[in-house]
């Protein structure tokens, strides 16, 4: 008779706890590293380029002396565009994440589903047709967005993947053509005031917009982080997380979350291009394959600041909207994923 040794319980107990550790300990370095990242970021965007600031000065000035030239510098240009682009990035970045984890398909973020461009032609409209400005095209912007995101979770029905980004993709393009009939009926003077919400900019927003941006992702962003509890879940699909008791509607409240994200970013500064779309992919790619929305958002805010950066001094005495920045690299990573997609049948 041959016997069958069981396996050791303390040495299993042990390996699981190990397995547990491995991703948590990776999670902590990652995000720590991003944090890390993001600062950097921040004060090469603030402090290095054409104007530079010493530390001290910059301190100086952020508590209130004034020093001639320096502080409307700092004040007045340098500093609200670097926290405009940490805002926009973190509120890109985590709806990014977001999207393409409830939808499991690396397409489905705002940028190619038409939740971005919906905010951009609802605003290029009320700025062009109704004479709207400032606080009211936003306002305009946000609905748009709203509305177009709904559409196309109509049409595509409870089915999610390839459905829905090819539903995205076609009232993307519905968007792109209203856009463009807008502009064909307006003057000149006009389409250079819609030129920030053609491909989004950091460049002249006032602090009260970049306010109500932070306020506003002050109650989103906690509201994401409870609400996504149940990611893991959902994850799974729609079947098999309401067979666990979590139904489809937390999936679309996510979804609206996300959506409102976005739509408070292009908001504030335009449809910035593609960073919505790649923040996912590189987190996932720092986390070994596992999602997060906190990496996601701050992989968002890094690509914000350095391709303003780059936008502001990648041409001498040419001051680039950062969406031009973010569309240059987020075409060709597009062509990326979906070449490396084909190659391994994970695209879907």
């Amino acid at each position: 008779m041959t016997t069958t040794a069981l396996p050791d319980r303390p040495a299993v107990r042990r390996d699981l706890r190990a397995a547990t550790r491995r991703p948590r300990r990776r999670r902590r370095l990652v995000v720590g590293g991003l944090v890390l990242a993001l600062v950097a970021a921040f004060a090469i965007r603030v402090l290095l380029g054409d104007y530079t600031f010493t530390v001290p000065d910059f301190f100086r000035i952020l508590f209130g002396e004034q020093l001639p030239v320096s502080t409307f510098i700092l004040m007045e240009s340098k500093l609200p565009r670097a926290v405009l682009a940490v805002l926009v990035g973190l509120a890109l970045g985590s709806a990014g994440s977001l999207f393409q984890m409830l939808l499991r398909n690396p397409l489905a973020s705002p940028d190619i589903v038409g939740v971005s461009l919906g905010a951009s032609a609802a605003g290029i409209f009320a700025l062009l047709t109704l004479g709207l400005r400032d606080g009211a095209v936003s306002a305009f912007a946000v609905v748009g967005a709203v509305v177009v995101s709904a559409v196309v979770r109509w049409v595509a029905g409870t089915t999610g993947g390839y459905r829905l980004v090819l539903t995205g993709v076609g009232v993307a393009a519905a968007m792109v053509s209203v856009v463009q009939y807008l502009l064909a009926r307006s003057n000149t003077w006009d389409v250079q005031l819609a030129l920030r919400w053609l491909v989004g900019s950091l460049n002249n927003v006032p602090w009260s917009t970049i306010g109500l941006l932070a306020v506003s992702l002050a109650v989103l962003l906690p509201t994401l982080a409870v609400m996504s509890r149940s990611l893991e879940v959902l994850e799974l699909g729609d079947e098999a997380a309401a067979g666990l008791g979590v139904g489809r509607h937390r999936t679309d409240a996510l979804l609206l979350v996300g959506v409102l994200l976005t739509a408070v970013a292009v908001a504030a500064a335009g449809p910035v291009a593609f960073v919505a779309f790649m923040s996912g992919p590189i987190a996932r790619a720092l986390m070994g394959g596992r999602h997060s929305l906190l990496a996601g958002a701050l992989v968002g805010a890094v690509l914000v600041l350095l391709a303003d950066y780059a936008a502001a001094y990648l041409v001498p005495g040419v001051v680039l909207p950062v969406g031009i920045v973010t569309g240059a690299v987020g075409g060709p990573f597009l062509l990326w994923l979906l070449a490396r997609g084909a190659a391994t049948g994970r695209t879907g």
